[in-house]
């Protein structure tokens, strides 16, 4: 499961290995108003993939993007586009399996590998003595006709390994296969104590990359091996009690989809969820998997108006089965654009819900990853998507207040640097995690910003007379009020504002917060401060700097001298920018982060008379250039655009309307949370992605985090980053209520009159200049 979130396929095939009579139980309930209470939220586990290095792709293009295989003539291997195909009409774990078609001749050489999927912050740390895997073949093939299988601990497959990566020395398969019997499923052990190194270095099963197949004996004959559930792990009991059936499902029907949840017991033998679907009272077929700790599955039936029946079991790593769940039904329906919107905010939502750290609530950085990091900066996020559902919902206010009171607790305990957060921390003890290296184990002023942003905006939610609301409004201020922005001068009196501090490197990383970018948030709280306020005029000297550092800053990370010195007033596809450098003024959480709170109605300078319009235009031009398409990037258009940051094929990427940020890559973020700028144009964008495109791109946690039509990618995890804006954002778009919010703040009025002085200021100081 390269994904680990959830599997689905548009029409799985009925093979399976786990019996269909089994899936007999009926009954069950139905409570769809259950489903956004939180008595499915399960906490998400690392155990999974410290296992499994494969076991099916939801990515349903034909191919697998984590393997590649490549042959030298006149030897052949089935590898289009370079990757393994899938095979999705026998498999062990559904919907699918990778299928290995080789030819070996002689003078000729093939190789096949499978990869495991490296997710961002997590080291793979896998866990087991040997190496399992699943076989089937149509046809009889004999031991000596399988190919060699290499381990490695880098991504190098049979070339030289970069240090310290180490690789196997090849080992027959059929050494531990045996001959392979046709039409049987066979699993096989690959015990790591038989395997030698045959690198410089030694082998380490812990940091395990690549099972690698070659050519071994060159019979001329082709050959065809279905393999599946490839995973590291000891020896499974011989006789291993039977798994507990999972209880309680539930199914709810959407506009193309259908959502599951359920409880279920998790011993340690648990390895995943097999998930049945009966479609219009047809046969039942097993359609994807779950891992342990996360009760729910998306089902992506695309199109209204179809009935569904559900049912489940629980499946150990030998592949023994539970007896199967209760069956819950449910039908899809044509949802209107409100309904969408709903839907749309809800699925984001349990982003911040269900994933959330389970000690601390914090957000994590990303799902799947390293389960100890949290981030300041996406918790703050999801601090504004809690109002939202709260408002909406999703939760009871209770729940959230509950949710806020935990949140509010680990940030009072954890490490602050002159009332700073740092960028991660460790959800359990409160620890900064230097992520970015030695210097960045400090304060991080612009997640800490990000932070406030979304506490402020909470604090005015709660506007209670219960004691635990006023509580909780009074720790929220203390909080606040403890950030000494001030400090962040440089320690001193300077112009402008610095992203970093620590008590060991002190301001050594020295990066200058220089608009125009996402670190407005910034100057806006550090002006509004009641406690250590800074002086409105480093707006204008800081921020919106003209001075040769800042401008050279502008010009080097966009590439263009179109506004560097902030303001811009070119026009670009007939749409005017008042402010930001280069065409569109780069990634579009420009003019989302800034603005979850902050109302940009409401701030205007000598650059623009509107943030709001400025950021509209920001939009409209990035998709204007989506549409253009200069690069030719495929699948790009009026309803798909959006370009911005986002992990792609190819590791992170500020995505913008340039060529040097423009990789193909579309962030569904980028034209969903833009909702409030491009109303009509956002939506046909939303319908696109998940009318069209929701076999893909839609899954448990609502729209997945990117893809790349021309490489054929989708994104394996969920940011969390990029969800909470979509929820925020939607929601300032329909009712502006995070708007209104944190607007109400009493500290914000007076940060905006100052701000206004400094603006008349600068503009008489400019005048008098011409003159």
């Amino acid at each position: 499961m390269p994904d680990g979130i959830s599997k689905r396929s548009g029409g799985a095939a009925a093979a399976t290995l786990v019996l269909l009579s089994a899936l007999c139980a009926a009954g069950g309930a139905s409570a769809a108003g259950l489903f956004g209470s939180g008595l499915f939220a399960a906490k998400v586990t690392g155990d999974y993939y410290r296992h499994a290095l494969f076991d099916n792709s939801d990515h349903l293009a034909g191919t697998y993007w984590y393997s590649n295989g490549d042959a030298i003539a006149p030897s052949h291997i089935d590898a289009p586009n370079g990757r393994l195909p899938l095979d999705s009409a026998h498999f062990v774990s559904p919907p699918n399996a990778l299928k290995l078609q080789w030819r070996s001749m002689p003078g000729g050489s093939w190789q096949a590998a499978i990869h495991l999927v490296n997710f961002p912050n997590r080291l793979p740390e896998m866990s087991g003595d040997s190496l399992y895997l699943w076989l089937y073949s149509d046809e009889r093939i004999a031991r000596d006709d399988l190919p060699y299988v290499v381990l490695s601990d880098a991504r190098s497959g049979l070339q030289v390994a970069e240090f310290p990566g180490s690789f196997t020395a090849p080992e027959p398969l059929g050494r531990f296969t045996g001959d392979i019997a046709a039409r049987q499923w066979q699993r096989v052990r690959i015990p790591f104590s038989k395997l030698r190194s045959a690198s410089v270095h030694r082998f380490h099963p812990e940091r395990l990359q690549s099972v690698v197949f070659h050519q071994a004996r060159d019979d001329g004959e082709p050959h065809s091996l279905t393999i599946d559930d490839v995973r590291e792990d000891y020896p499974a009991p011989l006789h291993a009690r039977r798994l507990p059936a999972p209880t309680s499902l539930l199914a709810r029907g959407y506009d193309r989809h259908v959502d599951l949840a359920w409880q279920g017991q998790e011993p340690a033998s648990l390895a995943r969820y097999d998930i049945y679907r009966s479609l219009e009272d047809g046969p039942w077929i097993a359609i994807g998997t779950q891992i342990p700790g996360v009760h729910r599955y998306t089902d992506f039936i695309g199109r209204s108006g179809a009935s569904a029946r559900y049912r489940l079991v629980a499946v150990d790593a030998a592949n023994r089965a539970s007896t199967t769940s209760g069956t819950a039904e449910a039908a899809t329906r044509e949802f209107d654009d409100e309904e969408l919107l709903t839907m749309l905010q809800e699925a984001a939502f349990r982003y911040y819900w269900d994933a959330a750290d389970p000690l601390s609530g914090m957000a994590r950085e990303n799902v799947p990853g390293d389960d100890r990091i949290v981030a300041t900066g996406a918790s703050g996020f999801g601090i504004g998507a809690l109002v939202v559902g709260a408002a909406r919902g999703f939760v009871t206010r209770e729940q959230a207040l509950a949710r806020m009171e935990k949140i509010t607790g680990f940030l009072e305990r954890a490490q602050r640097y002159h009332g700073a957060w740092s960028h991660y921390m460790d959800g359990s003890t409160g620890r900064t995690m230097a992520l970015f290296g030695m210097l960045d184990n400090g304060g991080d002023l612009v997640e800490t910003s990000f932070m406030v942003q979304g506490l402020l905006t909470a604090r005015q939610y709660f506007d209670g007379e219960g004691a635990r609301e006023q509580a909780l409004r009074a720790r929220i201020t203390r909080l606040w009020q403890e950030v000494d922005w001030n400090w962040y001068r440089g320690g001193g009196d300077g112009h402008v504002l610095y992203w970093h501090w620590s008590p060991q490197w002190n301001f050594q990383i020295h990066h200058p917060l220089i608009g125009y970018n996402e670190t407005l948030p910034v100057y806006i709280l550090a002006i509004a401060s009641p406690t250590h306020g800074v002086p409105a005029s480093l707006y204008y000297t800081g921020w919106a700097g003209q001075d040769e550092r800042a401008i050279t800053y502008r010009a080097g990370w966009s590439g263009s001298h179109d506004g560097e010195h902030y303001g811009n007033g070119n026009s670009y596809y007939g749409i005017r920018q008042d402010v930001g450098a280069g065409v569109g003024g780069g990634p579009l959480f420009f003019e989302h982060y800034p603005f979850m709170g902050l109302d940009p109605h409401a701030l205007h300078d000598k650059y623009t008379n509107s943030y709001f319009e400025n950021s509209r235009a920001l939009a409209l031009i990035n998709r204007a250039y989506c549409i253009a398409n200069p690069k030719h990037q495929a699948g790009y258009g009026a309803d798909a655009w959006g370009l911005t940051a986002s992990n792609g094929p190819l590791g992170y990427m500020p995505g913008a309307p340039d060529d040097e940020h423009d990789v193909g890559t579309m962030t569904l973020t980028g034209a969903l949370a833009s909702f409030p700028y491009t109303p009509e144009e956002s939506m046909a964008a939303f319908k696109h992605y998940y009318r069209d495109l929701g076999a893909e791109l839609w899954d448990i946690y609502g729209p997945r985090d990117a893809y790349n039509p021309g490489r054929d990618w989708v994104s394996p995890i969920y940011m969390g980053l990029n969800q909470a804006p979509i929820v925020v954002m939607v929601e300032n778009h329909r009712t502006g209520l995070p708007w209104k919010l944190f607007m109400s703040n009493p500290e914000i009025p007076g940060m905006l009159a100052r701000l206004e002085e400094a603006t008349q200021a600068a503009t008489g100081a400019a005048e008098g200049a011409t003159h």
